[in-house]
């Protein structure tokens, strides 16, 4: 679908994106992608859309992920089996000729998948060789499972089929599955089979990171426990994490297609070589093959760190988990069970809409496999483009604002631990602060080991083939989404608990940044705050004075307004209660709580006409963009930076944005809310002025950034509800299309997918958590039929079913007290075990 664009009010800046004329999505069955809303499948093997299949086809369960690359290939121009392993980094430095860097990677980790075989004496089989016949290959959603069927014909004109299946198992986070099902067609003779664990490996899936350092694995054993397990270990290079992996590898009997053999499958014994190198094992063995008898290759891995808990060592724990494993056929019925149990929770069921529910089944899959393994002792945060590529470095961002509301409203024990991550980084984020010389906790743009700040100074432009300037560093408003998603959780579970050991700690620390960094105008009695950069990045400087920073960009100040409410509010709800431990860690100062109160209700904000806020200060001196003439001339304006850099010229001079900045406010407030945040600091957001925003704001964007969509989706969603359907429909197919054209290879937009999933969940069904009130005021584009989805609100399981016309909510039994809902205006309370139903307007 390529959505309709609506004329802008400046040159032709495009509001809804276009899509790229070629797209994965075009490479699944038949051309469309949606036969089956919870398989994914491809026909064909396309070596230009490779990379893009090997993370969308990813496999993982929060402690590690792996692509989807082919068993039998290594990293090159087509193929790239990258292994993940949550909060494994390694920081690096890099000459670079005329100066040198430091950079911190999540490790690429040893090659697990590693299962080459050959016919007879044949070269060893690629996926691309000319013989292949049939190449399919389908993603299971529902169960987790990956397979791949190749028929191909060799040299000597015998016809094989292998059939491949795995999964990274959901029920015991350290273990995968990787079975290959060989069966010759009217042939007999030998194939020669290496299952291997490799770890030669290095961190090559991004290209613009091509010039930098890009080994971080060095051999440190290597193994044969016994006659069927071999043992690889690897340490990172600097950070000092040691990884082992265990392989096991058995071989059966296999049944053909249609038949049922009685009992358990009989093993087959081979002749096993062990080969051994730095950094790589392996078993080498011959399987007999003869028509009408497939046999069946096992391969069991198991993976441990000395980042593990209660552990002696990684290769002594690995050693003895092997021992106990269940047998895969065990270990999937686990598996499944699992998922049966997430999707319980987190499904969204459509009527019709076949392609968006793919989309979003898809989307909620890489959701929960990237994160619904994460506890307090794995300590690891919302990496940004999951562990499905080495896209920003492994980073975590500000990304987790749009994560936090679909986890929060199904399994809040996730956003728990997730939120965990800063907490353990604060030390770190108050020692930034004090460097800077501020008080509070200054939290870092992109976070890895430790919570330093590793966000690159420079930027790699493809155009020129040079570095240029990175100064998103300045992105202070991180700490405000640490914040937003502290409060919300709090707000959408009222667990005190949490506020006590971790959250008010985070909060009120973030609180006494934001106060410090804000500077008071005595005269004006107005307080504000420089040297930041909003959510834009397109904006890091006024012009002439790139890095410097802006003054009173509207996002930072109206959060800061909201988060000292929300500190005050904090002291508040804890006061009185056993927790004098974080008191003694915050040391609360006599006045601290009215100085909050004071800035919180006195920050400037600076207005264009017609009462838009403007961006910020000195926003309404740049000029208009050539938006016609660049179109013309570029096509797609995604990266204007790297463009108008190319040029000589920069992003900071014009009316331009790559995602939303002043509307990402309307993304987290409803109109409602913001205006009242406005008016306490005196300033006027009448609904033409909301109107406004958006249509100015709109029109300047090149939503370079897959988030764009989801926010732009929202704001349009209750006063243009077609277009926040093309909106959403984009934002959906961010990584199912590869619509940034050639990203979603170095991994999937773990943001952007949880957005397109809260889309509809939290805005369609105008459902927001406030005040102790569950709200919901459902707007419905015209393009959505029925849709139904659960949610878990005051330990409430809450089922919510709607249509154009009706509402129904439906709570479990249970011993929960009773919840305020308000519904269009209209207060209900609601027990346990009740069904309601409220009528809407079409």
């Amino acid at each position: 679908m390529v959505p309709t664009v609506r004329p802008s009010n400046t040159a032709d800046a495009s509001t809804v994106p276009r899509r790229p004329p070629s797209t994965v999505a075009d490479a699944v069955a038949g051309g469309d992608a949606a036969a089956d809303a919870w398989v994914l499948r491809f026909e064909g093997f396309d070596p230009a859309t490779e990379g893009v299949r090997e993370a969308l086809c990813a496999l993982g369960n929060g402690y590690w992920g792996t692509r989807g690359a082919s068993p039998e290939a290594s990293a090159d121009a087509v193929h790239y089996p990258g292994t993940y392993l949550a909060g494994v980094y390694n920081p690096v430095h890099t000459e670079l000729g005329s100066h040198s860097r430091d950079d911190e990677h999540m490790v690429n980790a040893p090659n697990w998948l590693a299962l080459s075989f050959r016919i007879g004496t044949a070269d060893w089989f690629r996926p691309e060789d000319p013989g292949v016949l049939d190449y399919r290959q389908e993603l299971d959603l529902r169960r987790g499972l990956l397979t791949r069927v190749i028929r191909f014909r060799d040299a000597d004109r015998h016809t094989t089929t292998v059939t491949s299946r795995r999964f990274v198992s959901q029920s015991d986070p350290h273990v995968a599955v990787l079975e290959t099902t060989f069966e010759a067609e009217g042939w007999s003779g030998p194939v020669t089979v290496r299952s291997a664990v490799d770890g030669r490996v290095a961190n090559r899936n991004v290209a613009a990171d091509a010039a930098l350092t890009n080994r971080h694995l060095m051999p440190r054993a290597r193994t044969e426990v016994d006659d069927r397990t071999v043992l690889l270990e690897m340490e990172t290079t600097v950070s000092g994490v040691h990884i082992a992996m265990a392989a096991r590898t058995r071989v059966f009997e296999a049944d053909p297609a249609g038949a049922d053999r009685p009992g358990p499958p009989q093993e087959i014994t081979v002749a096993r070589r062990f080969l051994s190198e730095p950094g790589s094992v392996a078993h080498e063995f011959e399987l007999h093959l003869e028509p009408g008898r497939p046999v069946r290759v096992e391969k069991t891995v198991i993976v441990g760190t000395s980042r593990d808990r209660a552990v002696v060592s990684a290769p002594f724990a690995v050693t003895a988990w092997m021992r106990r494993v269940a047998d895969p056929a065990d270990l999937l019925i686990a598996h499944e069970r699992e998922w049966r149990g997430l999707w319980d929770e987190f499904a969204v069921n459509l009527d019709d809409n076949e392609h968006q529910s793919l989309a979003l089944n898809l989307n909620t899959f890489h959701v929960l496999q990237t994160l619904a393994g994460v506890d307090a002792d794995l300590d690891a945060g919302v990496p940004a483009r999951g562990l499905t590529g080495e896209g920003y470095r492994g980073h975590v961002f500000w990304d987790e604002v749009f994560v936090y509301p679909v986890l929060t409203l199904r399994r809040p024990d996730l956003s728990r631990a997730l939120i965990g991550y800063r907490y353990r980084r604060l030390a770190e984020a108050r020692a930034a602060a004090r460097t800077a010389g501020l008080e509070g906790a200054m939290f870092p743009w992109q976070s890895g080991i430790d919570g330093r700040e590793v966000t690159p100074a420079e930027l790699f432009n493809p155009r020129t083939g040079e570095w240029m300037p990175d100064h998103s560093h300045n992105q202070r408003h991180v700490g405000l989404a640490v914040a937003y998603s502290v409060w919300t959780y709090y707000q959408a579970t009222g667990d005190v608990d949490f506020l006590v050991h971790q959250g008010a700690e985070l909060l009120l620390e973030v609180a006494r940044f934001f106060a410090a960094l804000a500077t008071y105008d005595e005269s004006a009695d107005r307080f504000d705050i420089t040297g930041v950069m909003g959510p834009d990045e397109f904006h890091d400087g006024a012009p002439g004075a790139p890095g410097t920073g802006l003054r009173n960009n509207t996002y930072t100040n109206v959060m800061t307004a909201w988060l000292m409410a929300r500190a005050v509010d904090m002291v508040a709800v804890l006061n009185g209660r056993s927790c004098r431990p974080l008191w003694n860690r915050l040391g609360l100062r006599p006045g601290e709580v009215d100085r909050w109160r004071h800035i919180g209700s006195r920050l400037r904000l600076s207005f264009l006409a017609g009462g838009v806020p403007s961006q910020f200060d000195g926003y309404e001196a740049l000029p208009e963009f050539d938006w016609a003439g660049y179109r013309a001339r570029y096509g797609d304006l995604g990266r204007l930076d790297l463009i108008l850099n190319a040029e000589g010229d920069s992003t900071n001079n014009y009316r331009v944005s790559k995602q939303a900045d002043v509307l990402m406010l309307l993304y987290l407030f409803s109109a409602e809310e913001l205006r009242r945040l406005l008016h306490g600091l005196g300033y006027p957001l009448p609904p033409e002025a909301v109107v406004a925003t958006v249509d100015f704001y709109g029109s300047r964007s090149t939503h370079g950034s897959t988030l764009s969509n989801v926010v732009h989706s929202w704001v349009e969603a209750r006063r243009d509800r077609e277009r926040s359907w093309q909106f959403l429909t984009r934002a959906l197919d961010s990584d199912l299309a590869d619509i940034q054209g050639g990203t979603t290879h170095e991994g999937i937009h773990l943001g952007a997918m949880a957005g397109s999933v809260d889309m509809m969940v939290r805005c369609y069904s105008g459902l927001e958590i406030r005040d102790d009130i569950l709200w919901l005021h459902p707007v419905l584009p015209a393009e959505l039929g029925a849709f139904s989805f659960s949610i878990n609100y005051r330990d409430h399981p809450i089922r919510l079913e709607l249509t154009s016309t009706n509402l129904r909510v439906t709570l479990s039994a249970g011993g929960a007290p009773p919840i305020r809902v308000r519904v269009e205006g209209q207060d209900a309370w609601l027990a346990p075990g009740q069904v309601r139903d409220f009528p809407l307007v079409p």
